[in-house]
């Protein structure tokens, strides 16, 4: 079965001194834009406040995913649906009451989604489904960008592609994802793919967000 693909630049590895700019070369390309937020609690770095990232939301020319990497993440998480984030992502690790958050997300307008990481298991968070419209596998352990592509994520992500079935829900891998990379994660059931050095240390980053798409998609 054919699927849609998405390719979301995370901008963590963006000169965040000037990124209006970073994010104009690759916003025609591109289909979300990545926001990264870490408190140096959850993940040991810290990126956006919300203040800033509220900013960059509002600024955004194209819809913005905001993967939060923050502790106490019920608290925090409808902000970014209410500051206008396209999809909210909150790590299944950090929160209290998933389906209450997943529920708040949703009806403040953003698409709700849960990430897990590297050593989380699928199978006891798939009763969530019904709440999600993304589920996101971490290829890396969060917090900073530029890891090598844990190939080891692909069963889990074929897993997820399995417990998701027919559902309309996105499958997005985040880490390591490279003209190298992204396929192996396609073929696993990916169809949303966070990239973040690979495109903005690319000589043209928009052309780069192009390769990815072109690698993946069948004509």
């Amino acid at each position: 079965m054919s699927r849609d693909i998405r390719i979301t630049p995370s901008i963590l590895n963006a000169d965040f001194t000037r990124l209006d700019d970073e994010i104009s070369k690759i916003s025609a390309q591109s289909d979300l834009i990545h926001l990264d937020i870490m408190d140096d609690i959850f993940v040991p770095n810290k990126t956006f406040d919300f203040e800033s990232a509220s900013r960059i939301i509002s600024r955004c020319p194209i819809p913005v995913d905001a993967h939060l990497m923050v502790a106490d993440v019920d608290s925090i998480a409808v902000q970014y649906a209410e500051a206008g984030a396209a999809s909210v992502t909150i790590h299944v690790e950090a929160a209290d009451d998933i389906r209450t958050t997943l529920k708040e997300i949703r009806r403040h307008g953003a698409r709700a989604a849960m990430a897990l990481k590297p050593g989380t298991s699928i199978e006891q968070y798939s009763e969530y489904f019904d709440l999600v419209d993304m589920v996101l596998i971490m290829t890396v352990e969060p917090g900073f960008g530029g890891q090598a592509f844990m190939e080891q994520m692909m069963p889990k992500v074929r897993e997820t592609r399995k417990l998701i079935g027919d559902r309309p829900i996105w499958l997005q891998v985040d880490g390591g994802i490279s003209l190298a990379t992204i396929e192996m994660a396609h073929e696993a059931g990916a169809d949303t793919f966070v990239a973040g050095s690979a495109v903005f240390k690319a000589e043209d980053p928009g052309l780069m967000v192009e390769l990815l798409r072109r690698q993946v998609s069948i004509d």
